[in-house]
C-alpha cells in the first residue's frame, strides 16, 4: 500500500513539475546581432530593456503618452518592412493595456484638450485594419470627436493645452495633425485637410524667425504670457526640437493630401523652406545644437532627439520627391554624425542614444521662461523617449 501511495505522489510531483517549467518557461532571450540594420538593433534593444511599451522611459504605471506613440509608429514601419510579427505585438500589447474591450481610454478626460494625448493615436488605424476589432474604431472616433470643441485661438488654431490658452507650439502640430489629416481622409473624404492645412499656415506666418530662417518654438496669440514677444507674440529663442516636429509633422500629414489638393503645393513649400534653412545651422558633425542658431554659445551642445527629427524629415521629403534630392545628403550626413558621436553599443550589445534633452516647454509650475538659460538647464538624458523614437523613425527612413 505504502508503495502505491508513493507512486502516487511520485507521479504528482512529476505532473507539478512538468506543468510548472512550462508556465515558468522564461522568454527566449533577445540577441542583438551587429549585422542587423541599426533600426532593428535599436528596437530590439528597446524591447530588450522593456518587455512591455508601457514600461519605456522607466514608467510605473501604463500611461497614453506621445512618445511612446512616436515610438509605436517607427514599429509599426518596421513591421512592414520586415513583417516580424513581434514588433506588431509590441504595438497591440500597448494598445490592450490602454484601452478596454469597449474602445474606453484609461484615465482620459475630453474636456482636458490636450493636443499630445491624439498622437498616439496614430498605431489604432494600423490595428483597426489589421484586426477589425470595433474598440480599436471606437478609440479613433474618441480621439478624432475631441477636436470638434476643442479650444481655438480666435485666428481658428488649436491652442497647445487647454493649461496653455491662446498658445500654438510646434510641437503641437506633430501631436495633432498626422492624425486629423488620416482620419479626415479614410473617414470624411478629406473634408477636415484645409483645416489641417490652416494650423500650418498660422505657425508659419507667426513663429518664423525672418533674421535666421527658422521657427520660433511657439505664439502666443494673446501675447500676454510673460515669455512672448509684446509685439509678436513669439517664444524668445528657437528650440531644435520643435523644429524637428515641426518638419516631421508636414512630411507625415503630406501623406494624406491629395497632390491636386490646393493646400498640398503650400505645406511642400513650407518643408522646403524648412530643409534648405535648416542644413544651412548643420554642425560639420552632421548634427545639430540645442539652440540651432547659437552654436558657439557657452552650454550649448548637440543634441539627439532633434537632430533625428531633421534627419528623418529630409530623407522622407526626399524620398516622396517633396524635397530636391540633395537634402537625402543632407539626412545621411546627419545620421552619420548620430552613429559616430551619439550612439553608443555596450557590451551585450544594446544600443541606446545619448544627449538627448528630456523635456522643454513654456510656462506651466515651475514657469519655464523660455530663455536660452532655460533651454541649457533641462535635463540631458540617455535612452530619452524622445531620442529613441526619432532615431527609430531616421533609421528606418534611410533604411542603413
Amino acid at each position: 500500500m505504502k508503495s502505491i501511495k508513493n507512486i502516487f505522489v511520485g507521479m504528482a510531483l512529476v505532473l507539478f513539475f512538468n506543468t510548472n517549467a512550462q508556465t515558468l518557461e522564461p522568454k527566449k532571450e533577445i540577441l542583438i546581432s551587429d549585422q542587423l540594420k541599426w533600426s532593428e538593433r535599436m528596437a530590439l534593444s528597446i524591447m530588450k530593456r522593456h518587455p512591455e511599451a508601457w514600461q519605456i522611459d522607466n514608467h510605473p504605471a501604463p500611461k497614453w503618452d506621445y512618445k511612446i506613440g512616436m515610438i509605436l509608429t517607427a514599429y509599426e514601419k518596421l513591421y512592414k518592412q520586415t513583417k516580424d510579427q513581434k514588433y506588431f505585438d509590441y504595438i497591440k500589447g500597448y494598445a490592450d493595456k490602454l484601452i478596454d474591450k469597449n474602445g474606453t481610454f484609461e484615465k482620459f478626460d475630453p474636456q482636458d484638450h490636450n493636443i499630445d494625448f491624439i498622437n498616439a493615436g496614430k498605431i489604432l488605424f494600423n490595428l483597426y485594419d489589421t484586426t477589425k476589432e470595433e474598440k480599436y474604431l471606437i478609440a479613433i472616433k474618441t480621439l478624432r470627436k475631441n477636436f470638434d470643441d476643442y479650444p481655438r485661438t480666435q485666428s481658428g488654431g488649436f491652442w497647445h493645452k487647454k493649461i496653455y490658452p491662446n498658445q500654438m507650439w510646434l510641437d503641437g502640430l506633430y501631436m495633432g495633425q498626422p492624425f486629423y489629416a488620416r482620419y479626415t481622409t479614410e473617414y470624411e473624404n478629406g473634408e477636415k485637410l484645409n483645416d489641417v492645412a490652416h494650423q500650418f499656415e498660422l505657425l508659419h506666418k507667426h513663429s518664423f524667425d525672418p533674421k535666421t530662417d527658422l521657427y520660433f518654438h511657439a505664439w502666443d496669440e494673446s501675447k500676454k504670457m510673460p515669455w512672448a514677444n509684446p509685439t509678436t507674440g513669439t517664444a524668445p529663442h528657437i528650440w531644435l526640437r520643435a523644429l524637428g516636429w515641426y518638419g516631421m509633422a508636414l512630411v507625415d500629414a503630406l501623406d494624406y493630401f491629395p497632390k491636386n489638393h490646393p493646400k498640398q503645393k503650400e505645406l511642400v513649400q513650407y518643408l522646403n523652406e524648412l530643409a534648405t534653412a535648416v542644413s544651412n545651422y548643420q554642425d560639420k558633425s552632421g548634427l545639430w545644437y540645442q539652440v540651432p542658431d547659437l552654436a558657439t554659445r557657452k552650454g550649448n551642445y548637440l543634441e539627439a532627439s532633434g537632430s533625428s527629427m531633421l534627419v528623418y524629415a529630409m530623407a522622407k521629403g526626399a524620398h516622396k520627391g517633396y524635397l530636391p534630392a540633395k537634402f537625402e545628403k543632407v539626412a545621411q550626413k546627419g545620421f552619420d554624425g548620430l552613429i559616430k558621436n551619439l550612439i553608443k553599443v555596450d557590451a551585450k550589445g544594446e544600443i541606446h542614444i545619448t544627449q538627448v534633452c528630456a523635456s522643454a516647454g513654456l510656462g506651466g509650475n515651475p514657469y519655464r521662461d523660455g530663455s536660452f538659460e532655460y533651454y541649457m538647464s533641462e535635463k540631458i538624458k540617455v535612452d530619452n523617449s524622445h531620442g529613441l523614437g526619432a532615431f527609430l523613425l531616421a533609421a528606418i527612413e534611410l533604411n542603413k
